[in-house]
């Protein structure tokens, strides 16, 4: 054996999100039985990355290609999965590791949005597409890069199902929230609201969404509220992976980097510019440490070897580039 593809997906405490990973990557390993395909996690769950790594090496494999189970490049894609494979590769220099691209906006998924969003309004009764809005879910990061594609989703999903409006909300950490969302969507005036999560598979925060459609739906019930399935196990899905793995050995599969918080600076987030891209999970990978806790929804610990208050005047010109960010240069136009 000499290549091989790594599932890295971030772990989940939900049984049945498991299930179902584990579902698509048997899916996904009947299809492709000539090559090997392990999986391995962040968090919560085991094998952790580096443990499924190590056991691809020992069973031969030369050249392993990771593709990251997360739909946005967020921290978890730009930070945790690079900061396990930088450590994984100390311990395996001779060994070729690749990581691939997550799926962003990948034309397969967008088309499984969909299938998703048919099967839920198929046993109902008819409602005008122009009485109907939209609600696109993701998971909400603190990285506004992942948070805005999440509206282009949601711009691509309302051309294609030509319904009056759309919308977005988040299960985590940015906002509004869904019961925010719900709130103001269902004053609009539209009979019929749907929920999208663009999410991979069954979870915490799927469950979340669905929890917040139905106290919606009990505080107003001249609005229906629908909530269509997350992405889940499917061919579409499998064909983006297969495609990212793919480009990753054959193309260049370089992320979207023009409005990365890390590499240029965006209003709002200047000191996060050139700030140390440091994994987070080094204290809780699956349960290793029983003690540790991992709350994304509470402030985080320091990241290790990250620095606790970073010295970029925003006033100042933005060394490194020819525009001058100043009010200089504003008073100009």
């Amino acid at each position: 054996m000499s290549d091989a593809v790594l599932i890295a997906a971030h772990g989940s405490r939900d049984d049945s999100g498991i299930d179902e990973f584990y579902a698509f990557v048997d899916a996904w390993r009947a299809l492709r039985p000539d090559r090997p395909l392990a999986a391995g996690f962040l968090e919560f769950v085991r094998p952790t990355i580096g443990e499924a790594v190590d056991n691809l090496v020992a069973s031969g494999a030369q050249r392993i290609t990771v593709v990251p189970a997360m739909l946005l490049a967020a921290g978890h894609v730009k930070n945790d999965v690079p900061s396990e494979l930088a450590e994984v590769r100390t311990r395996h220099a001779n060994i070729l590791i690749r990581m691939a691209r997550p799926l962003d906006l990948h034309p397969a998924l967008l088309e499984l949005c969909g299938i998703r969003y048919r099967e839920a309004i198929a046993p109902l009764q008819t409602v005008d597409p122009a009485r109907t809005l939209l609600l696109v879910v993701g998971r909400g990061t603190s990285d506004p890069d992942a948070n805005a594609n999440v509206a282009r989703i949601s711009r691509f999903l309302w051309e294609s199902y030509k319904v009056s409006w759309a919308s977005i909300a988040f299960a985590g950490l940015a906002r509004p929230s869904v019961d925010e969302a719900l709130a103001v969507c269902s004053r609009i005036g539209f009979d019929r609201i749907v929920l999208q999560p663009y999410f991979l598979f069954d979870g915490v925060l799927v469950k979340r969404i669905r929890d917040a459609a139905e106290r919606q739906a009990a505080v107003d019930p001249n609005v229906e509220v629908v909530s269509a399935s997350h992405l889940r196990a499917h061919p579409l899905l499998v064909q983006a992976f297969e495609e990212r793995v793919h480009e990753s050995i054959h193309g260049e599969p370089h992320m979207n980097c023009d409005v990365c918080k890390y590499r240029v600076r965006l209003i709002g987030r200047e000191l996060d510019l050139g700030s140390p891209q440091v994994g987070h999970h080094f204290n809780s990978r699956a349960a290793i440490d029983e003690g540790v806790r991992h709350d994304h929804g509470l402030p985080r610990r320091p990241r290790r070897g990250a620095v606790t208050e970073a010295k970029i005047d925003v006033d100042e010109p933005f060394a490194g580039t020819d525009h001058t960010w100043d009010e200089r240069l504003l008073s100009q136009l």
